[in-house]
Protein backbone atom coordinates (compact mmCIF):
# COMPACT_ATOMS: atom_id res chain seq x y z
CA UNK A 1 0.00 0.00 0.00
CA UNK A 2 1.48 3.25 -0.99
CA UNK A 3 1.69 6.09 1.46
CA UNK A 4 -1.49 8.08 -0.91
CA UNK A 5 -3.68 4.83 -0.08
CA UNK A 6 -2.90 4.74 3.72
CA UNK A 7 -5.40 6.46 6.59
CA UNK A 8 -3.09 5.59 9.23
CA UNK A 9 -0.94 8.89 8.87
CA UNK A 10 -0.92 11.56 11.37
CA UNK A 11 -3.93 13.49 11.83
CA UNK A 12 -5.46 11.84 9.02
CA UNK A 13 -8.77 11.78 9.26
CA UNK A 14 -11.41 9.35 7.16
CA UNK A 15 -13.91 11.26 4.32
CA UNK A 16 -17.66 10.10 4.24
CA UNK A 17 -19.97 10.38 1.49
CA UNK A 18 -20.00 13.81 1.49
CA UNK A 19 -16.30 14.28 0.71
CA UNK A 20 -16.08 11.55 -1.91
CA UNK A 21 -16.51 11.97 -5.59
CA UNK A 22 -20.02 10.67 -6.65
CA UNK A 23 -19.55 9.72 -10.31
CA UNK A 24 -15.59 9.54 -12.21
CA UNK A 25 -17.14 11.14 -15.34
CA UNK A 26 -17.80 7.96 -17.47
CA UNK A 27 -21.02 7.41 -19.43
CA UNK A 28 -23.58 5.09 -18.69
CA UNK A 29 -23.17 1.98 -21.32
CA UNK A 30 -26.71 2.15 -22.81
CA UNK A 31 -30.15 2.77 -22.95
CA UNK A 32 -31.17 0.13 -21.55
CA UNK A 33 -28.75 -0.02 -18.74
CA UNK A 34 -31.00 2.89 -16.46
CA UNK A 35 -34.92 1.05 -17.19
CA UNK A 36 -32.77 -2.20 -16.40
CA UNK A 37 -31.98 -0.48 -12.52
CA UNK A 38 -35.52 0.82 -12.30
CA UNK A 39 -36.97 -2.40 -13.42
CA UNK A 40 -35.17 -4.90 -10.88
CA UNK A 41 -36.15 -1.63 -7.84
CA UNK A 42 -39.70 -1.84 -8.76
CA UNK A 43 -40.37 -5.33 -8.63
CA UNK A 44 -38.39 -6.59 -5.51
CA UNK A 45 -39.84 -3.62 -3.41
CA UNK A 46 -42.59 -5.39 -1.91
CA UNK A 47 -40.36 -8.25 -0.73
CA UNK A 48 -37.97 -5.71 0.65
CA UNK A 49 -40.88 -3.86 2.70
CA UNK A 50 -41.71 -6.88 4.04
CA UNK A 51 -37.68 -7.83 4.84
CA UNK A 52 -37.21 -4.35 6.63
CA UNK A 53 -40.90 -3.35 8.32
CA UNK A 54 -37.81 -0.79 9.63
CA UNK A 55 -36.98 0.43 6.04
CA UNK A 56 -33.92 -0.17 7.15
CA UNK A 57 -32.35 -1.05 3.88
CA UNK A 58 -30.69 0.68 0.67
CA UNK A 59 -30.35 0.36 -3.25
CA UNK A 60 -27.36 1.47 -5.32
CA UNK A 61 -27.80 2.41 -8.65
CA UNK A 62 -24.65 2.65 -11.29
CA UNK A 63 -23.27 4.31 -7.40
CA UNK A 64 -19.66 4.38 -6.06
CA UNK A 65 -19.29 1.45 -3.18
CA UNK A 66 -15.67 2.88 -1.48
CA UNK A 67 -13.57 0.21 -0.05
CA UNK A 68 -9.77 2.07 0.52
CA UNK A 69 -8.27 5.27 0.35
CA UNK A 70 -6.75 6.19 -2.76
CA UNK A 71 -5.46 9.42 -4.45
CA UNK A 72 -7.54 10.30 -6.69
CA UNK A 73 -10.53 8.99 -4.14
CA UNK A 74 -12.63 7.49 -7.01
CA UNK A 75 -9.77 4.80 -7.40
CA UNK A 76 -10.67 3.31 -4.07
CA UNK A 77 -14.29 2.64 -5.03
CA UNK A 78 -16.21 -0.03 -7.34
CA UNK A 79 -19.62 1.63 -8.53
CA UNK A 80 -22.06 -1.36 -9.79
CA UNK A 81 -24.67 -1.15 -12.08
CA UNK A 82 -27.24 -2.26 -9.30
CA UNK A 83 -26.69 -3.37 -5.21
CA UNK A 84 -28.61 -4.27 -2.36
CA UNK A 85 -27.40 -3.57 1.43
CA UNK A 86 -29.65 -4.96 4.13
CA UNK A 87 -29.83 -3.49 7.78
CA UNK A 88 -28.61 -0.07 7.34
CA UNK A 89 -30.59 3.24 6.84
CA UNK A 90 -31.70 4.57 3.50
CA UNK A 91 -30.53 7.94 4.73
CA UNK A 92 -27.46 9.28 6.64
CA UNK A 93 -28.26 12.05 8.98
CA UNK A 94 -31.15 12.92 6.67
CA UNK A 95 -29.07 13.46 3.75
CA UNK A 96 -29.37 10.88 0.48
CA UNK A 97 -26.26 8.94 0.54
CA UNK A 98 -23.58 10.49 -2.38
CA UNK A 99 -21.72 7.14 -2.48
CA UNK A 100 -21.26 3.98 -0.18
CA UNK A 101 -18.56 3.99 2.13
CA UNK A 102 -17.66 0.72 3.61
CA UNK A 103 -15.31 2.34 6.20
CA UNK A 104 -18.51 4.30 7.14
CA UNK A 105 -21.24 1.67 7.51
CA UNK A 106 -18.80 -1.63 7.35
CA UNK A 107 -22.15 -3.59 5.98
CA UNK A 108 -21.12 -5.08 2.84
CA UNK A 109 -23.65 -5.72 0.25
CA UNK A 110 -25.65 -8.69 -0.34
CA UNK A 111 -25.91 -8.92 -3.51
CA UNK A 112 -24.11 -6.96 -6.67
CA UNK A 113 -25.21 -6.87 -10.23
CA UNK A 114 -23.26 -5.65 -13.18
CA UNK A 115 -24.70 -5.03 -16.78
CA UNK A 116 -22.43 -5.95 -19.26
CA UNK A 117 -22.02 -5.04 -22.65
CA UNK A 118 -18.67 -6.28 -23.79
CA UNK A 119 -16.83 -9.17 -23.29
CA UNK A 120 -17.35 -8.90 -19.42
CA UNK A 121 -13.47 -9.64 -18.93
CA UNK A 122 -13.39 -6.11 -17.01
CA UNK A 123 -16.57 -7.78 -14.39
CA UNK A 124 -14.09 -10.89 -14.21
CA UNK A 125 -10.49 -9.48 -13.69
CA UNK A 126 -9.40 -11.61 -10.57
CA UNK A 127 -6.51 -9.21 -10.53
CA UNK A 128 -5.28 -8.54 -6.91
CA UNK A 129 -6.59 -4.70 -5.39
CA UNK A 130 -7.69 -3.63 -9.36
CA UNK A 131 -9.70 -5.93 -10.94
CA UNK A 132 -13.58 -5.90 -10.40
CA UNK A 133 -14.09 -9.64 -9.40
CA UNK A 134 -11.58 -9.63 -6.88
CA UNK A 135 -12.89 -6.96 -5.29
CA UNK A 136 -15.81 -7.87 -5.00
CA UNK A 137 -14.60 -10.96 -3.55
CA UNK A 138 -11.69 -10.44 -1.32
CA UNK A 139 -12.22 -7.07 -0.40
CA UNK A 140 -16.28 -6.13 0.08
CA UNK A 141 -16.75 -9.91 -0.08
CA UNK A 142 -20.04 -9.73 -1.05
CA UNK A 143 -22.42 -12.57 -1.03
CA UNK A 144 -24.05 -12.85 -4.39
CA UNK A 145 -22.91 -11.29 -7.63
CA UNK A 146 -24.19 -11.53 -10.86
CA UNK A 147 -22.87 -10.55 -14.24
CA UNK A 148 -25.74 -10.15 -16.88
CA UNK A 149 -24.43 -10.07 -20.64
CA UNK A 150 -26.75 -8.08 -21.97
CA UNK A 151 -26.31 -8.75 -25.96
CA UNK A 152 -26.04 -12.86 -24.88
CA UNK A 153 -29.22 -12.49 -22.99
CA UNK A 154 -27.40 -14.42 -20.19
CA UNK A 155 -26.61 -14.18 -16.13
CA UNK A 156 -23.80 -15.70 -14.33
CA UNK A 157 -24.07 -15.60 -10.69
CA UNK A 158 -21.53 -16.21 -7.99
CA UNK A 159 -21.73 -17.03 -4.53
CA UNK A 160 -19.59 -16.81 -1.88
CA UNK A 161 -18.24 -19.80 -0.09
CA UNK A 162 -15.70 -19.60 2.52
CA UNK A 163 -13.90 -16.83 1.35
CA UNK A 164 -14.32 -17.44 -2.85
CA UNK A 165 -16.76 -17.22 -5.27
CA UNK A 166 -18.40 -20.36 -6.92
CA UNK A 167 -20.46 -20.49 -10.02
CA UNK A 168 -23.87 -20.88 -9.24
CA UNK A 169 -26.30 -24.19 -11.28
CA UNK A 170 -29.07 -22.91 -12.18
CA UNK A 171 -32.76 -24.35 -11.24
CA UNK A 172 -35.03 -26.08 -12.58
CA UNK A 173 -36.48 -22.94 -14.12
CA UNK A 174 -33.39 -22.01 -14.83
CA UNK A 175 -33.23 -19.44 -12.36
CA UNK A 176 -30.72 -18.62 -9.67
CA UNK A 177 -31.92 -18.69 -6.01
CA UNK A 178 -31.52 -15.47 -4.06
CA UNK A 179 -31.88 -17.45 -0.54
CA UNK A 180 -31.19 -14.65 1.97
CA UNK A 181 -34.09 -12.69 -0.25
CA UNK A 182 -36.44 -15.68 -0.56
CA UNK A 183 -36.10 -14.80 -4.70
CA UNK A 184 -34.85 -16.22 -7.57
CA UNK A 185 -33.24 -14.23 -10.56
CA UNK A 186 -33.08 -14.77 -13.88
CA UNK A 187 -33.94 -13.67 -17.53
CA UNK A 188 -37.68 -12.94 -18.63
CA UNK A 189 -38.43 -11.54 -22.49
CA UNK A 190 -40.91 -9.35 -22.58
CA UNK A 191 -41.60 -5.09 -22.97
CA UNK A 192 -40.68 -2.96 -20.34
CA UNK A 193 -41.76 0.58 -20.71
CA UNK A 194 -41.23 0.70 -24.53
CA UNK A 195 -38.75 -1.61 -25.90
CA UNK A 196 -38.93 -5.28 -26.34
CA UNK A 197 -35.88 -7.50 -24.64
CA UNK A 198 -34.53 -10.03 -22.54
CA UNK A 199 -34.33 -8.68 -18.97
CA UNK A 200 -32.60 -9.73 -15.93
CA UNK A 201 -36.11 -9.58 -13.32
CA UNK A 202 -37.06 -11.14 -10.16
CA UNK A 203 -39.26 -14.29 -8.80
CA UNK A 204 -40.39 -15.61 -6.20
CA UNK A 205 -39.04 -19.02 -4.48
CA UNK A 206 -42.37 -20.64 -6.37
CA UNK A 207 -41.29 -19.32 -9.79
CA UNK A 208 -43.64 -16.69 -9.75
CA UNK A 209 -42.42 -13.52 -11.28
CA UNK A 210 -42.41 -10.48 -9.15
CA UNK A 211 -44.40 -7.72 -10.73
CA UNK A 212 -43.93 -4.16 -10.91
CA UNK A 213 -46.04 -1.51 -9.80
CA UNK A 214 -47.33 -0.40 -13.17
CA UNK A 215 -47.93 -4.17 -13.60
CA UNK A 216 -49.76 -4.88 -10.29
CA UNK A 217 -52.16 -1.74 -10.97
CA UNK A 218 -52.73 -3.16 -14.54
CA UNK A 219 -53.44 -6.86 -12.90
CA UNK A 220 -56.08 -5.11 -10.72
CA UNK A 221 -57.45 -3.51 -13.38
CA UNK A 222 -58.36 -6.03 -15.25
CA UNK A 223 -59.28 -8.36 -12.13
CA UNK A 224 -61.92 -5.50 -11.68
CA UNK A 225 -62.97 -5.38 -15.18
CA UNK A 226 -63.35 -9.20 -15.34
CA UNK A 227 -65.57 -9.40 -11.99
CA UNK A 228 -67.78 -5.67 -14.05
CA UNK A 229 -68.47 -8.45 -16.80
CA UNK A 230 -69.59 -11.09 -14.13
CA UNK A 231 -72.04 -8.37 -12.37
CA UNK A 232 -73.23 -7.23 -15.61
CA UNK A 233 -74.15 -10.94 -17.14
CA UNK A 234 -75.81 -11.45 -13.92
CA UNK A 235 -77.98 -8.31 -14.71
CA UNK A 236 -76.52 -5.90 -12.25
CA UNK A 237 -74.98 -2.74 -12.42
CA UNK A 238 -71.11 -2.70 -10.96
CA UNK A 239 -71.50 1.00 -11.23
CA UNK A 240 -74.41 1.64 -9.09
CA UNK A 241 -72.75 -0.74 -6.40
CA UNK A 242 -71.07 1.14 -3.56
Amino acid sequence: MTSAETPFAVGFTLPDHTQLPESDGTFGKNFQEHPQSILLTDSIEPVLVQLHPDSQYCIGQDSGIYWRITEPPERGAEAPDWFYVPNVPPTLNGKVRRSYVLWQEYVAPLIVLEFVSGDGSQERDRTPITGKFWVYEQAIRVPFYGIYEVNLARVEVYQLINGRYHVMQPNERGHYPIEPLGVELGIWQGQYMNMELPWLRWWDHEGKLLLTGWERNQLAEERAERLAERLRAMGVNPDELT
